[in-house]
């Protein structure tokens, strides 16, 4: 399995304080047969995002992990407007190292009325939005239609695997199941931050994708369109999403 979304790299951000917790999750996502993780650091007002050093922290923990487990780069981008210009300009200093893929994440409290345009811009400057955990948004959680547009613009939605069971509550399962099933889901991630509660585990997150979707679709969730990402290749897993209205209960 391949997993595009984890913060893993110590005193960054919000992950993991210390380099022995670091090499602790790359073991136990090595554990539950995950060969390659994207080290996305938060890019925000409280985090700076600086890529030369992180790509030295990249590699003194490729070194403490060696080769059971492979580390690459990329961010977890607030969708934020001084941001998206700083990505305008700057097309490859967000994106996940060598890609064309770019994480994005939005805002608890607004979601601009231009993020479609936003999107469209990202794309013509060669970024292709990759719409973080749009369950998990307490906008985009009860109106999760309008991540159907997106997708259906071509923006490639990754989902937490852990939302699938249950870990984030009920709404947000719902959410994730009902992308799921509308097939608006193109990645499974862990979003790991530590290993107790957001922990560096995608198989359960794969099997409950798999009661849902089928096997086949649930493996390309997290491993051959998640590969494809980090390749820089075109997703071979992107359906035609079913355009429909969300009901909530």
């Amino acid at each position: 399995m391949v997993d595009i979304h984890s913060h893993i790299l110590p005193e960054v951000d919000d992950g993991p304080k210390s380099w022995a917790v670091s090499v602790a999750m790359c073991h136990a996502a090595a554990a539950d047969g995950i060969t390659h993780m994207v080290a996305t650091p938060h890019a925000n007002d409280r985090y700076h995002y600086n890529r030369e050093y992180l790509k030295g922290l990249v590699s003194h923990l490729q070194g403490l992990v060696g080769d059971s487990l492979k580390i690459g780069l990329g961010c977890d981008f607030h969708l934020s407007y001084d941001n998206i210009q700083d990505a305008l300009a700057n097309p490859t200093r967000y994106v996940i190292e060598g890609t064309r893929y770019l994480l994005v994440e939005f805002s608890n409290f607004s979601i601009s009325d231009q993020t479609t345009d936003h999107f469209f811009k990202m794309g013509s400057c060669g970024m292709t939005p990759v719409i973080t955990h749009p369950e998990r948004n307490p906008i985009l959680r009860e109106a999760p239609q309008r991540v159907l547009e997106w997708a259906d613009q071509g923006c490639v939605v990754q989902v937490t695997g852990s939302a699938l069971t249950g870990f984030w509550g009920d709404r947000t399962k719902r959410a994730a199941h009902w992308l799921l099933e509308h097939q608006a889901v193109h990645v499974l991630s862990t979003d790991a931050h530590d290993l107790e509660k957001r922990v560096p585990i995608l198989s359960t997150a794969r099997d409950a994708a798999a009661a849902i979707c089928g096997k086949d679709v649930a493996e390309a969730l997290v491993e051959t369109n998640p590969r494809a990402i980090v390749t820089n290749q075109t997703l071979p897993y992107f359906p035609q999403p079913v355009m429909k209205s969300y009901k909530k209960n």
